[in-house]
């Protein structure tokens, strides 16, 4: 019996010795940021822009954790201050992305755009969106809904890559139904080529 008490009390004076030292009143204090986040939204608030020198080309021309930065890096919170990044409003008013003819390559102009639009909806995990993928009126139905489709998608990965969650996106083909103009020119037909973001 008496042993196990010895070894009761030196498992406790163990513990005793292994116990902080520092008083409760040296420990860092905790900074509630929701009201500013909520303050700022939709607002463009500057903060520390890009991911650092860790992060990867994936291939858009957008920085991703991972490789050395570019200039297209993603602002990224800095938890040593209280601003926070906020997408640029003028790129998020800005709902379309347009594709060149019988392509679901994601083109060069996008890229700020989509950069708007994950920078909020990584701000704001509860978003969620929809991305309707359309074409022009040439060709057949079956094949402007498979292509409408593989431009939803493209979208959706280039968000995805730029940090918006899976879980927050949706890609639907309209094809040729839901045309945004009617008119049957070079003009006209580049209007209708585009995936829709839409906000739920």
């Amino acid at each position: 019996m008496k042993i196990k008490q010895l070894f009761l009390l030196s498992c406790v004076a163990f513990l005793a010795s292994c116990a902080s030292k520092v008083p409760l009143t040296d420990l860092p204090s905790v900074v509630d940021r929701t009201a500013t986040d909520q303050s700022m939204d939709g607002k463009n608030a500057s903060g520390t822009g890009g991911t650092g020198s860790n992060a990867a080309n994936n291939g858009l021309g957008i920085s991703t954790p991972g490789g050395g930065a570019s200039s297209n890096a993603i602002s990224t919170v800095d938890a040593g201050s209280n601003n926070v990044t906020q997408p640029d409003a003028g790129m998020l008013a800005k709902r379309s992305i347009y594709f060149d003819y019988d392509s679901f390559a994601i083109r060069d102009d996008a890229k700020a755009i989509l950069q708007a639009h994950a920078k909020n909806l990584s701000n704001k995990r509860s978003s969620k969106i929809a991305l309707e993928g359309h074409t022009d009126e040439r060709g057949g139905g079956e094949y402007n809904l498979a292509l409408g489709q593989k431009r939803a998608n493209a979208v959706q990965e280039a968000l995805q890559l730029l940090g918006v969650l899976p879980s927050q996106m949706e890609a639907v083909s309209f094809g040729k139904e839901k045309p945004k103009s009617t008119g049957a020119s070079e003009e006209g037909y580049a209007e209708n080529r585009r995936a829709d973001i839409q906000y739920k």
